[in-house]
């Protein structure tokens, strides 16, 4: 009989390793009688990163399915409400030139061509303003719900703005307390392979031998178990992403009734973009840029010149900022023999659109789903998914190059370069040539859980100005007369929502004052 799977070692914290351990626990620890120990080592010497202030909006069900409290989330992690993303100066740089990626769907999505209805009856106004009011909601600074409606319930779809070093703090709490994790903090000094070429246990510096029957490496752009211990290629994608720089700075507000923006601010720069996003105590910021474009002394200047448009030159001057390098690509193999990789052990692109923790998310859930009983079904479960997560990181790379391969900028050498044929991906050109005469549907993707659903494709696609010519041919599944009631419903609904909805800072501090209501 083969031997049960009982121990769960996640090595590295992090988000990534507290929210691996959080999700595998919940679902197994409370059960005693099929009980799964899952310890979690990390080192003391290694800091927390703690850029990645962004989530998407499943990141709601997974702090409901761990068992945290919104309220509690809110009031740690100095949390605000995230709707989407604005994209500041992508096309062409003018001064019009902006368009939002709300987190709600498109006004009849699923039933009816919502491009269709936008260019028969809105087609003055952006594509996100006509389908999806959440624009309308996000321009005005307004949060998603109200504080007396249920935790994770929301008006419009939501995720989060957080302080990602107390979300550790938080999850290590609650994992830790409430779920059974066990915590050692420790150097792992060994790494001590099986006859069959598993890794049977971790040699630690003070605390002995540490043995298990998965090991979850969380570890980092260091990837000490998949990347140094079974030498798993990195793959690099820097023909298709060239950013490989950033320079980060907080910025606290000036008093307590600054008002708080409800997406996070994607503004485009000479060699790359700026990030802006909005916390409840503070702005975080940082500038991703190339460095074959621009040097380290040039960004810098650059990034301060942004920050200066808000908060002055004197206090841009003397904000601290630090540096940051990463390489964008991925692993060859994420799950190799008893050992699986998740977040930035797995790989890396770049900040855009906040994918980093949504992969977290969706590989802890599918360790989750798939961890069998025996060792027998490893090698059947690591198959799928390395097959899933390349499908994954393929799309996010094409995801994120669609925000630059439309752009009309040629102000610098780096826009010129973006849009080079070269570095676009070749199933990204064939699905470009596939939507000029059509809009992106569920046929362009194979999974029912997409990192980004084709609602997301549509919004990047005619924000950055992309022409589909469907050559008059309308369609019976088109419903464009049912798609244009629903879509002028939404919008008679706004004035509604606006009057009901408080600004992100009075929701904010009603949330911290009175809390919400518990499932």
């Amino acid at each position: 009989m083969s031997k049960e799977i009982k121990r769960v070692v996640v090595v590295g914290g992090g988000s990534a390793g507290w929210l691996t351990a959080g999700i595998i626990a919940a679902e197994f620890s409370p059960r005693k009688e099929n009980r799964i120990q899952v310890i979690l080592i990390e080192s003391p010497d290694v800091p927390t990163i703690g850029v990645g202030e962004g989530t998407w909006p499943t990141m709601r069900t997974t702090l409901q399915q761990i068992g945290l409290s919104e309220t509690d989330f809110f009031r740690s992690c100095n949390a605000s409400f995230k709707q989407g993303s604005k994209f500041v100066g992508w096309r062409d740089g003018g001064g019009n030139d902006a368009y939002y990626h709300p987190f709600t769907l498109p006004a009849g999505y699923g039933d009816v061509n919502v491009h269709a209805v936008w260019r028969s009856t809105f087609p003055d106004k952006e594509f996100s303003e006509a389908m999806c009011l959440q624009t309308i909601i996000c321009e005005k600074g307004l949060g998603p719900k109200q504080h007396t409606m249920p935790e994770f319930a929301g008006a419009l779809n939501y995720g989060y703005h957080l302080d990602a070093a107390k979300f550790v703090e938080l999850l290590k709490g609650h994992c830790t307390r409430k779920l059974g994790v066990e915590h050692i903090l420790d150097n792992v000094i060994n790494i001590n392979s099986a006859p069959n070429g598993d890794i049977s246990s971790l040699t630690t510096q003070s605390s002995g031998s540490l043995a298990g029957d998965i090991f979850i490496d969380c570890t980092g752009s260091a990837s000490l178990l998949l990347g140094q211990h079974f030498k798993i290629p990195f793959l690099e994608q820097s023909k298709y992403s060239i950013n490989d720089r950033a320079i980060a700075a907080q910025i606290p507000y000036g008093d307590e009734s600054h008002p708080i923006a409800s997406a996070t601010i994607s503004t485009a720069q000479s060699a790359g973009w700026v990030w802006d996003i909005a916390l409840s105590n503070r702005r975080g910021t940082g500038y991703v840029y190339s460095s074959a474009h621009i040097s380290d002394e040039a960004a810098e200047l650059e990034f301060r010149k942004y920050l200066a448009l808000s908060i002055g030159h004197k206090a841009a001057e003397s904000l601290p900022a630090r540096q940051l390098t990463f390489n964008a690509g991925y692993r060859q193999k994420f799950w190799q023999k008893n050992c699986v990789a998740v977040g930035m052990s797995a790989g890396f692109i770049e900040p855009l659109e906040a994918s980093a923790l949504a992969l977290v998310e969706l590989g802890a859930n599918m360790i989750r789903d798939e961890l069998s009983v025996s060792h027998a079904e490893i090698d059947i479960i690591a198959k799928r998914f390395n097959s899933v997560f390349t499908y994954r990181w393929e799309k996010i790379i094409e995801f994120l190059k669609l925000h630059y391969v439309l752009t009309k900028r040629t102000d610098s050498d780096y826009w010129k370069d973006v849009v080079h044929p070269d570095s676009i991906p070749d199933k990204l050109k064939e699905l470009l040539a596939i939507w000029k005469y059509r809009s992106p549907n569920h046929n362009d993707f194979l999974h029912a859980e997409e990192v980004f659903p084709s609602a997301s494709y549509q919004y990047i696609l005619y924000g950055m100005g992309f022409e589909t010519n469907t050559l008059g041919n309308e369609r019976a599944s088109d419903n464009i007369q049912a798609g244009i009631y629903t879509a002028k419903q939404a919008m008679n609904n706004a004035a509604k929502y606006i009057a009901h909805l408080q600004p992100n800072r009075e929701l904010l501090s009603n949330i911290y004052s009175f809390g919400m209501q518990k499932i």
